[in-house]
């Protein structure tokens, strides 16, 4: 099979200089639990970012080997939580609070089963809690052309201030080696 063409993408970067006066509310009428992973299984993280990431061509951390994987996925303290829609897993959050006074939003996303059920303002909100909660002086997150078209307004919504953009290229991956990197 050929491989996919690379695609060009505009990444923006943005900051958050001091928390929310207020979070979004938890959804009513809804099943949601949201819990804190310690030591998470590399399986599970894969799969969530297949599951979470695989329409916005979520593919670096995909491709990094188990080692260099869980040499920063099982630090003291990395945060990543995970969101569960009636019983099952529906999106997640991973923070990187270990940048000197920064914590950096490095991943959030839903699920497709998720969206478009008025969660994402809660739960981008609980991300944005769970990143001030690590005491930095300022909270980043990027996201870029590929993103869902809500993820940017959303963030600018609660409190992030576009800072720069850059241009990249994206090498989505084929089947195979997305199927090698999630089934492992």
């Amino acid at each position: 099979m050929d491989a996919p063409e690379p695609i060009q993408v505009t990444v923006t970067f943005l900051e958050m200089a001091t928390p929310p006066a207020h979070y979004p509310a938890l959804p009513h009428g809804r099943q949601i639990a949201l819990l804190r992973t310690h030591d998470i299984p590399l399986h599970f993280y894969r799969y969530l970012l297949d599951r979470v990431g695989r329409k916005w061509h979520w593919v670096n951390a995909l491709r990094l080997s188990d080692e260099e994987l869980v040499a920063g996925l099982h630090r003291e303290d990395r945060d990543i939580r995970v969101l569960y829609l009636d019983g099952a897993p529906a999106g997640f959050f991973d923070v990187k609070p270990h940048l000197p006074q920064e914590a950096d939003l490095a991943y959030f996303g839903m699920m497709e089963h998720a969206t478009g059920q008025g969660l994402g303002r809660w739960f981008l909100g609980a991300a944005i809690e769970a990143c001030w909660s690590h005491g930095p002086k300022r909270v980043t997150v990027q996201t870029c052309t590929l993103d869902h078209p809500a993820a940017l307004p959303l963030y600018q919504k609660l409190g992030f201030q576009p800072v720069a953009q850059k241009k990249e290229v994206v090498q989505p991956m084929t089947f195979t080696e997305r199927s090698q990197s999630v089934m492992r």
